[in-house]
């Protein structure tokens, strides 16, 4: 039995679980499985591979996709520049695991927002700067996008929502909510900024699913900007950890 998995915490619901369990049903793919394993600590995670002999590849998701580093053999080059893994690969030689991180996030994530980038997205305000936020703004800087990071505290090299004016608004194209705002179940939550300064040329993403149009969203489509939810990139992630794993 091959087993894979998802660490995280906490773990209410989860897509990979769903994806990764019907993808073994639909296509034949006997003797594997997929399971959650909330680890509040991540410092757990060595008995959690010695308890689980069977484990050839785990996702990871917040909290840890930055304090996993340490535990790792070693790291892939995208996901060393971006900071953050969340994808490892488990390998065993003479019964010691190697690990190696990768950071498929910044995968799902361009190949979902390229086909949509018009002209006019030369500038980007990535909301949040968390561990997805630094795969999208690694994502941001190959594409060529200018971006600034609007935050509720204070950080360095980012703006607050209170600094946000309606000509930073206007001239950034592309807004990008990395945040868990507008997640289930607190889904009347959403970056608080002036929706009224959007229109046609915004295109707004949310690397939320759940629902699938979140407040965020809805707000900007009231505008008439496009939008994406992260939906798609969820899947495109799931798409790239299988091609790891079975490397």
């Amino acid at each position: 039995m091959k087993t894979y998995g998802l660490i995280g915490y906490p773990l209410s619901h989860s897509f990979s679980k769903k994806y990764f369990t019907e993808k073994f049903l639909n296509e034949g793919i006997a003797g594997h499985r997929y399971e959650l394993f909330p680890i509040e600590d991540i410092k757990s995670l060595p008995d959690l591979l010695s308890e689980n002999p069977s484990l050839c590849g785990l996702n990871v998701t917040i909290p840890h996709k930055v304090n996993v580093l340490c535990y790792l053999n070693e790291v892939d080059e995208a996901a060393e520049k971006i900071g953050a893994v969340n994808c490892i690969s488990i390998k065993s030689f003479e019964n010691e695991n190697y690990l190696k991180g990768y950071n498929t996030d910044a995968y799902g994530f361009e190949t979902s927002l390229t086909p949509l980038l018009g002209s006019q997205h030369t500038k980007a305000l990535v909301f949040g700067d968390g561990g997805a936020a630094k795969a999208v703004k690694y994502v941001l800087e190959k594409l060529n996008i200018e971006y600034q990071v609007v935050v509720r505290k204070p950080v360095e090299g980012a703006i607050l929502y209170t600094e946000l004016t309606p000509e930073i608004l206007a001239s950034h194209k592309l807004l990008i909510n990395t945040t868990p705002l507008g997640m289930s179940p607190n889904i009347d939550t959403f970056p608080e900024i002036d929706y009224s300064q959007l229109g046609s040329e915004h295109l707004a993403y949310d690397l939320v699913y759940n629902p699938l149009e979140t407040v965020f969203l809805a707000k900007a489509a009231a505008r008439g900007a496009s939008i994406k939810n992260g939906l798609e990139m969820l899947y495109k992630q799931a798409e790239k950890a299988w091609a790891i794993w079975n490397k």
